[in-house]
């Protein structure tokens, strides 16, 4: 039921709705006011009514369809339970699922500076980008518990696994053919797990008895 200004769902947010959906179906790149419009059963020109321009609907809607592919990717495990080498698989296989969901929506704003920068001021008030929030705030409940080492570096870690994650799902939209069945290298998460936990470090060798400290 839509009601204008209240109710079960307003009109407005009946509009960020049809366009989520949307993009979700055919990303942004060529998405029209009309588009939107004839979906949501309304008149181009009630959008207008309801945003100050189409960039403020599509930015909401991009928000709207990050909420809802992270909402429906299930649930990841808390900090405590089970092993921190599954947790991390766990994350990362949720971060490729959801970032392979996520990407072509953006195939069509890459080259919009103007709506990315909308898109970035909306995120960062929503108190950062949901994925790595996420995954950084899994990492400190985890380092609260003495499961994760007190000096490791929680940010450096995120960013070392989201940017991984990226790497898989990122270059299909610049290659022009996005998938929505992301192609997972064999070996891609336990060894991105083997690397985080253990790191590259050579092993450090035992040292000789007969050395003179």
């Amino acid at each position: 039921m839509l009601r204008d200004g209240g109710g079960e769902q307003t009109l407005r947010e009946h509009l960020i709705a049809t366009a989520a959906r949307l993009i979700d179906q055919r990303g942004t790149s060529g998405l029209t006011v009309r588009d939107i419009a004839q979906e949501a059963q309304v008149a181009s020109g009630v959008l207008y009514n309801h945003f100050a321009d189409k960039e403020e609907l599509l930015v909401l809607a991009l928000r709207a369809h990050v909420g809802a592919v992270m909402s429906r990717a299930g649930e990841l495990p808390s900090a405590g339970d089970g092993t921190v080498e599954d947790n991390l698989r766990a994350h990362i296989n949720f971060g490729l699922t959801t970032l392979d969901r996520i990407m072509p929506a953006f195939a069509g704003v890459f080259g919009k500076p103007k709506l990315l920068a909308r898109f970035n001021e909306l995120m960062d008030g929503d108190d950062g980008r949901p994925l790595p929030a996420a995954f950084a705030a899994y990492l400190r409940a985890e380092q609260r518990l003495g499961r994760i080492r007190p000096t490791a570096d929680i940010e450096a870690a995120t960013t070392l696994i989201i940017g991984a994650c990226h790497e898989v799902t990122l270059p299909a939209q610049f290659r022009g053919t996005p998938s929505r069945n992301v192609r997972v290298p064999p070996g891609f998460v336990d060894g991105l797990v083997t690397t985080v936990l253990q790191g590259i470090a050579a092993e450090q060798e035992p040292p000789d008895p007969g050395t003179v400290a």
